[in-house]
């Protein structure tokens, strides 16, 4: 206010109105003319927050720009996006398939140990339900603990069996030899029935579920809903819901092939495992 009255009023006067020292404003009139050197990272910050649609918070950014050349504190991007007025959104709930029990209930094998050490050794599965416009959508997706990626998945507009069938599938072509990894689901229904448990024995795979009720039992995939919702479904605007499942898929490529992953050292779950199965 002192810089834009200055013309028209005494500084002394201004500065003695305000109880501002003499010191202090010229202090700060200096640095107003000076360059500012963050002018080209806000410009990166915000073609990269654009970019991934309003996905990134500071931390993500502050990996993109490193990925980039550009090593910037993440305290920097955090006051540089604060500025700019960017921010990214919130989680939100999951659809529930729990019906009591349908069928068999297998043990808490994973028992929240979310860490593996290769590929393909740990999955975890679980429904999450879209409403839009009137209409419902099921997504059904197998997720490996061991980069976070979506390593197959099936959608359907009616939550039935096959749902989850031809999601097994598909995860199952992409075994390799020897290979017969966990999978990690809750009690819902679908995981209960005699199918799903004879279709995971044909390949070697051993079944785990969630304790009755408890989320945290399977929260990476939780998790990972969260993220989907919040970053696809409240964050897009969609004409139909045909369009929705063309973003959907566009999403679950992203996800998997550029949005990075703080834990991944800044890089998505492909280029993770392809990384890792470089070294080794």
């Amino acid at each position: 206010m002192i810089y834009e009255l200055r013309h028209n009023y005494p500084i002394n006067a201004l500065l003695k109105i305000a109880g501002i020292a003499r010191s202090t404003y010229y202090y700060w009139f200096k640095q107003m003319k000076k360059p500012d050197k963050y002018k080209e990272m806000r410009g990166k910050i915000a073609s990269i927050f654009h970019e991934h649609k309003g996905r990134y918070g500071y931390r993500r950014i502050t990996w993109e720009l490193r990925n980039q050349g550009y090593i910037l504190n993440h305290k920097t991007v955090f006051r540089l996006m604060k500025e700019l007025g960017l921010k990214c959104l919130v989680r939100i709930k999951k659809y529930r398939s729990y019906r009591g029990n349908a069928g068999k209930i297998a043990p808490n094998i994973l028992a929240r140990n979310f860490q593996a050490t290769k590929p393909n050794q740990k999955w975890v599965t679980d429904i999450t339900e879209f409403h839009l416009n009137g209409e419902k959508l099921y997504l059904s997706p197998i997720l490996d603990l061991y980069n976070g990626e979506i390593v197959a998945y099936q959608v359907e507009k009616r939550p039935v069996y096959s749902l989850v069938s031809k999601m097994l599938d598909k995860a199952f072509v992409q075994l390799g030899e020897g290979e017969a990894p966990l999978l990690h689901s809750d009690q819902g229904w679908h995981y209960q029935m005699s199918q799903y448990r004879y279709a995971l024995k044909q390949c070697g795979i051993t079944q785990s579920m969630s304790h009755k009720g408890n989320c945290l039992d399977n929260a990476v995939m939780e998790n990972f809903f969260g993220l989907l919702k919040s970053e696809l479904l409240y964050l897009l605007e969609f004409e139909s819901m045909d369009h929705f499942k063309q973003e959907l898929e566009d999403y679950i490529h992203y996800y998997n092939h550029k949005r990075l992953k703080i834990k991944l050292k800044g890089m998505s779950p492909v280029q993770y495992r392809t990384h890792t199965l470089q070294v080794i």
